[in-house]
Parts: structure tokens; sequence; C-alpha cells
């Protein structure tokens, strides 16, 4: 587990570099550009007194600073949850393989745990280090250990439970950005409305279009964000639930494959 802490931080950096690469480079080649254009033809017929219909524009919804960070913290938020997804879905495919084999039947006695041991060892050190191994070769040195099948059960148990406090506990950096979306997008929506109150002396001479595009920035920030954190949410929650039914089933794995063949001889 030491050796994929540096390599994530890593990926969790340049998944950050290349979301604000992204976004920006889309955000002044394309939704800028589109959208003052709409607001300059906007404001060149409302200075010549002709009517028109004012549209809402996808361009204009998106063009502010705020919406352009939350799209980088979604990105980058995705990216985070993708890497977890994947080495869920990596570690489940274990569930299929027969770990140690033990047939139907067989009974494993504390003498024969070192040969059991010896065939999880032999695994490559990145399939030996994910949670399915690494539970059944706890319990197999537990039961050497102390012969007590009960001591076995309970270690398996902490171990999962261990494992997934750390599965939790590593979402958190996607919390915190589920928590940031919405906080950024209320950031637009004082900044607009602070700028609407700046020019509310034009509004009473009744040149009301600053006042607009000010409360515009204001409902497009929150409406983009809350937007935004609704879909992070639902992928945090499925990816949570990916990490819980694989602990779930590695400890069912290990009681079905290897806790009921366990058996102490008799004196």
């Amino acid at each position: 587990m030491k050796r994929q802490l540096p390599f994530e931080f890593l990926y969790q950096a340049a998944a950050l570099v290349l979301a604000v690469a992204l976004v920006h480079l889309v955000y002044i080649t394309l939704i800028r550009p589109n959208a003052d254009a709409i607001l300059a033809e906007q404001a060149e017929l409302a200075a010549r007194g002709e009517p028109f219909v004012q549209e809402r524009s996808l361009y204009v919804v998106l063009r502010d600073y705020e919406q352009e960070a939350c799209f980088v913290l979604m990105l980058w938020a995705m990216a985070i949850m993708g890497f977890k997804g994947r080495l869920a879905l990596r570690e489940r495919q274990l569930l299929d393989l027969d770990v140690i084999p033990i047939s139907e039947g067989m009974s494993v006695l504390p003498e024969d745990t070192r040969e059991y041991t010896r065939a999880i060892e032999a695994l490559p050190e990145e399939t030996r280090d994910a949670l399915l191994p690494r539970t059944l070769l706890t319990a197999l040195q537990r039961f050497a250990s102390t012969r007590n099948v009960q001591d076995v059960s309970e270690a398996v148990h902490s171990l999962c439970e261990a494992e997934s406090d750390r599965l939790d506990s590593e979402l958190s950096m996607v919390r915190y950005i589920a928590w940031a979306i919405p906080s950024i997008g209320f950031i637009g929506t004082v900044r607009g409305i602070g700028d609407a109150l700046g020019q509310a002396y034009r509004a009473v001479e009744g040149d009301i279009a600053g006042v607009t595009a000010s409360l515009g920035v204001a409902f497009n920030s929150t409406f983009v964000a809350l937007v935004i954190s609704i879909v992070i949410m639902f992928l945090l929650h499925q990816v949570q639930l990916l990490q819980e039914r694989l602990v779930l089933d590695v400890k069912s794995y290990a009681d079905r494959r290897l806790l009921r063949h366990l058996q102490v001889r008799e004196a």
C-alpha cells in the first residue's frame, strides 16, 4: 500500500492540472467568445431601441469565472472517483479466483496453514496488497498462532472494518470538493449582487442593463454550481457503494472459502 500513495498523489496533482488546462481552453476558445458576441449583440439592439427577445443562452450562463472553477473541480473529483472505482473493480475480480486451493469438504488444520500462506505470498506484489489476499493471509496467520476459529473470525472482521474506514477516509477530498462547488457558486452570487447594488443609481435613472447583467451573474453561478454538486454527490455515493460492497463480499468470501473449513484437532 505504501507504494500506491506517491502514485496516487501524482495522479491527483496531474488530474488537477489537466482539468484546469482543459476547462480554461474550452472557455477561452468557445464559451467566452460566443457569450461576449451574444451580449454585444443584445447591447447593440438595446442601444438602438429595437425590440428583441432576450434568449437564455448556455454560453452566457457558463461564461463567468465561478462556473469555470466549478467545472475544474468537477473534472478533478471525477478523476479521483474514477481512480478509486477502478481500484475497487480490479479487487473485485479477485473474488472470482481461487486464491487458496481449498476444495469443498476439506478441513484446514493449524499445521496446514503454512502451505496456504505460501500460495498467497507467491502472488504478484500488486495482487498481494489487495484486500482479499491480505484478509486471507491474516486469517491463516492468526489461526496458526492461536488455533482458535473465533479469534480468526474477529481478526477478519477487524481488518475489513479498518479497510472500510480507510476507503471512506480516502474520499475526504471528493467530499470537500462537493462542499466547495456550491460555496463557489454562492461567491458568484455575492459578487453579482454586490455589482448590482453598486449600479443601483443607474437603475434609478432608467438604465437597468448593468443591474440585470450583474443579477444574471449571481443566479447563473448558483444554478451551475448546484447542478454540478448534484452530479458529484451521485457519483460519490456510487463509488462508496462499490467500496462497501467490496468489503462485504471479501468478508463473505473469507467465511465461505476459508473460515468454515478451519478445524482444530481435538486432543
